[in-house]
């Protein structure tokens, strides 16, 4: 059975079982946060919904030197904290889908990496996909931040690997 998931009793007329998922709340984990002094009068970063995978960073610009990413441009913007993630969790910065839809506005490296051991404060690489100059005012939700669990991988040097359907097809391979 898949990890998280409760399995259903098989409906009536022979459908195939489904999956629901596992009622048990969401799990936590603490991390410490270091607000820094440009960081002074903004909401730490919330999650919006009891359900959010992702709580919103804000961008912790000076109230009179907004942010102005051209066209096709990006650039780092502060969002004004340091954390310190407990061994075996990252934080992957995100963008923010609303911002993405409405105005093609995304994340340069996505998603952003934030490892365990880093200790400097947090920024956000925006690029402006969207036809018009976006402005980065501050407190705006500039982009999204989920905590995960990661694991390091031990490699095992081999001659062979295991065949599979796919075999080494890749990029489309499989269709558009």
């Amino acid at each position: 059975m898949l990890a998280g998931l409760v399995r259903t009793p098989r409906p009536r007329f022979n459908q195939p079982p489904f999956f629901v998922p596992d009622p048990t709340p969401m799990k936590t984990i603490h991390v410490q946060i270091k607000p820094l002094p440009h960081y002074e009068g903004l909401a730490l970063p919330a999650y919006e919904t009891p359900q959010s995978a992702g709580m919103d960073l804000r961008a912790a610009v000076p109230e009179d030197e907004p942010i102005t990413i051209p066209h096709g441009e990006w650039r780092l913007v502060p969002v004004g904290i340091s954390i310190a993630l407990p061994d075996g969790f990252e934080a992957q910065v995100r963008p923010r889908s609303g911002l993405a839809a409405k105005k093609g506005i995304s994340c340069v490296n996505s998603p952003g990496t934030v490892d365990a051991d880093y200790r400097g404060e947090i920024r956000v690489n925006l690029i402006n996909h969207g036809p018009e100059d976006f402005v980065i005012n501050r407190g705006d939700r500039i982009a999204q931040m989920v905590i995960a669990p990661v694991m390091q991988a031990l490699w095992l040097v081999t001659d062979e690997l295991s065949e599979t359907e796919r075999g080494t097809g890749g990029f489309g391979s499989t269709g558009v």
